[in-house]
C-alpha cells in the first residue's frame, strides 16, 4: 500500500515537471520574438549579426515573470514596460558573461 501510494506521488510530481517544463519552453518560444524585435528597434547600436545572440541571452537569463510579461508583449505588442524588462535582464552579470561568449564565437 505504501509502495503504491509512494508510486503515485513520483508519477505526480513527474507529470507536473513535464507540464511545468513545457509551459516554461513555450513561453521562452513567446518571449523569444519579442525580444528581438526590442532589440532589433530599441537597442539599435546592436550589430545586426548578435541580435539572435541578445535575444537568446536574454531570453535564458530572464526570471519566470519576466518571461511571462515578454511571452504576453509578442501577443498584445511591445510597450515601454517590455523594453524595461530587457533592459533589466541586459544589465544582469549573468547576461553580460552569455553576451561576451556568444560575441566572441561569432566574430
Amino acid at each position: 500500500m505504501i509502495r503504491a501510494l509512494l508510486l503515485t506521488g513520483v508519477l505526480a510530481l513527474t507529470a507536473c515537471t513535464e507540464v511545468q517544463n513545457a509551459a516554461d519552453s513555450t513561453g521562452r518560444k513567446a518571449a523569444t520574438s519579442a525580444v528581438t524585435e526590442i532589440i532589433a528597434i530599441h537597442f539599435p547600436q546592436v550589430p545586426k549579426p548578435l541580435i539572435q545572440t541578445f535575444t537568446g541571452c536574454v531570453v535564458d537569463n530572464a526570471q519566470a515573470v519576466e518571461v511571462r510579461e515578454l511571452a504576453k508583449a509578442s501577443i498584445v505588442g511591445i510597450d515601454d514596460d517590455t523594453v524595461a524588462v530587457v533592459r533589466n535582464v541586459l544589465s544582469r552579470p549573468a547576461t553580460q558573461s552569455c553576451l561576451k561568449s556568444g560575441a566572441t564565437q561569432l566574430f
